[in-house]
């Protein structure tokens, strides 16, 4: 089973690939350059000094042109059509690069029983997500000046949901001892994964919002730990707060980070209580590094931000995210094994 389970393992880094340019797309502001979902035709760029100035046309007729940038000339709408077509190209090659093996590993009766359902199941998971990409990009090609906050954040997470498949499945394929642990420390690394996932879902309301340009300090927040109720509860209807409001969302963010960061010393210091001196104490507390790790980075793109956020820090933080999502991951699929 090794040919399958690093081939999996290929495409889980194209996936970790895919969230990047994703990132630098959002950061760039180029998510919604080309106004059209064409799946053929749009494997080719424009070609021809006419193709690129009617394409360009197309995205004068969006709102986000006509509020945010009225000045835009044909080189710098280029700039940004090339990133959402990088984009939307690797789409594609991973949508390839996964039925095409599996294709070839099917035929020669490679995959068997279960796993061909699990296989079966993830390449539906990349189907739906070229859906909902197209999804959230046609909410800001009317009323909107970007994409709604709540489809970029399903968007996003369910790229890393399928990062957490590949992985999970690829590493079922490789006979191991399984590791002594206790049931609960199990749960509790099953429940980690969940949790990141979670803070990744709320960052995503932080970065379609566009809440990382405003309060820029940390640990407060406006002179305070936290913002004044009223202002975290200024839009209407309510719930359009904990997707839209500047306030909320960063606050949420804010607290999720805390939180999991308590939670992954509270799972480390169990970890090394029941087991001590274990692989899975150890990982635990790499865990614990690479959690503080990526809330240093929160707040050091935070403090950098002059105007915009800087695109090097930002995809730094969007890509540890995933980072810290693998090991959490790995480290509960490795005590899943019986």
């Amino acid at each position: 089973m090794a040919p399958v389970r690093l081939w999996l393992f290929g495409v889980a880094a194209l996936v970790f690939l895919m969230v990047m340019v994703g990132g630098a797309t959002r950061l760039t502001e180029s998510g919604l350059s080309i106004t059209e979902w064409r799946v053929v035709t749009g494997v080719l760029p424009p070609l021809s000094e006419d193709a690129w100035l009617a394409e360009f046309e197309k995205y004068k007729q969006i709102p986000q042109y006509g509020q945010l940038f009225p000045s835009m000339t044909l080189p710098e709408f280029k700039f940004i059509f090339f990133w959402e077509w990088g984009h939307r190209i690797l789409g594609r090659i991973i949508g390839f690069a996964f039925a095409l093996p599996l294709a070839w590993f099917w035929w020669t009766g490679r995959v068997q029983g279960g796993l061909r359902w699990r296989l079966l199941g993830l390449l539906a998971l990349g189907g739906l997500q070229g859906a909902v990409g197209w999804w959230m990009v046609a909410s800001g090609l009317t009323h909107r000046t970007e994409v709604a906050p709540e489809r970029l954040a399903v968007h996003l997470t369910l790229a890393s949901i399928t990062f957490v498949a590949l992985l999970s499945v690829a590493m079922g394929l490789r006979a191991r001892a399984p590791e002594m642990a206790a049931s609960a420390l199990r749960r509790a690394a099953g429940f980690l994964v969940g949790f990141v996932l979670f803070q990744i879902a709320l960052g995503a309301f932080v970065a379609g919002s566009r809440a990382g340009l405003t309060y820029n300090t940390w640990p407060l927040m406006d002179g305070a730990l936290a913002p004044a109720w009223s202002v975290m509860t200024s839009m209407e209807p309510a719930w359009r707060n904990f997707f839209e409001n500047h306030a909320t969302v960063q606050f949420q963010h804010r607290i999720g980070a805390y939180l999991l960061l308590a939670f992954v010393l509270w799972h480390a210091w169990t970890a090394r209580s029941v087991a001590p001196g274990s692989r899975a104490a150890k990982r635990a507390f790499v865990i614990v590094g690479l959690v503080f790790t990526q809330a240093s980075i929160g707040v050091a793109t935070l403090l950098a931000v002059d105007g915009e956020i800087p695109l090097g820090w930002g995809l730094l933080h969007q890509g540890f995210a995933i980072v810290v999502l693998g090991m959490a991951t790995a480290h509960w699929r490795v005590l899943s094994v019986r």
